[in-house]
């Protein structure tokens, strides 16, 4: 009678201390397999709709100005072929004339209007007044005015024009490099995100509740 009793008492026991000991141990075990399973797909999930939203905010925004953008350098080779033409001695309306046809849009606009003007025989201070807001035409219209107001060759000041240009064209490039190196590095910690929580999160987590089960068992 006292084997039979103390058969079942220690089997009890031994039950009980299973049930109680690795209950807690499944419940953590179960919440990190849920964490493994459902982060990586909450964060592609999140990368994805980012990736969709970027190449549909770059098909309509970013592709039809790239393609309509021009040469970033293309107003500072008409400056230089002006200076070019002035210093071979072609009379300025003949050289507005030639350089308007590889122009850009605004300055060929001006460059055309003041040969004609000038063809016509207006002065100079006229032929070149604009109410244009373009920089590009402000600063060669400016400096072509003062030019003859002075009496002096404007093919100096149209060569500081082009370099001028050619410092701001390259300034601007480097600041659409610097604002792509920022856009992207969102989407990229996302993609990484996943492989960080689980190379890096997950097996501390389960150190510390592999030893804190463990403790709690003892």
């Amino acid at each position: 009678m006292v084997a039979g009793h103390c058969g079942p008492g220690r089997g009890d026991r031994s039950g009980g201390t299973g049930v109680s000991g690795h209950g807690p141990l499944a419940a953590a075990l179960a919440l990190l397999a849920a964490a493994l399973l459902v982060l990586p797909v909450a964060a592609r999930a999140a990368v994805s709709a980012t990736v969709s939203g970027e190449v549909a905010r770059l098909r309509g925004v970013w592709l039809p100005r790239r393609a309509a953008a021009s040469d970033p350098f293309e107003a500072a080779a008409a400056y230089d072929l002006f200076a070019v033409c002035l210093r071979a001695g072609m009379p300025t309306a003949d050289a507005a004339r030639a350089v308007a046809v590889g122009a850009p849009p605004a300055l060929a606009e001006i460059l055309t209007r003041a040969a004609e003007m000038l063809a016509l025989g207006s002065d100079a201070e006229t032929a070149w007044r604009t109410e244009s807001v373009d920089p590009q035409v402000v600063g060669l219209t400016r400096m072509l005015r003062r030019s003859a107001r002075a009496g002096s060759s404007p093919a100096a000041g149209l060569a500081d024009l082009a370099r001028t240009e050619r410092a701001q064209a390259e300034d601007r490039a480097v600041a659409a490099g610097e604002r792509a190196g920022v856009a992207v590095a969102g989407p990229l910690g996302l993609c990484f995100l996943p492989a960080f929580v689980c190379l890096g999160i997950v097996p501390v987590v389960m150190g510390l509740a592999g030893k804190v089960l463990g403790e709690g068992l003892l």
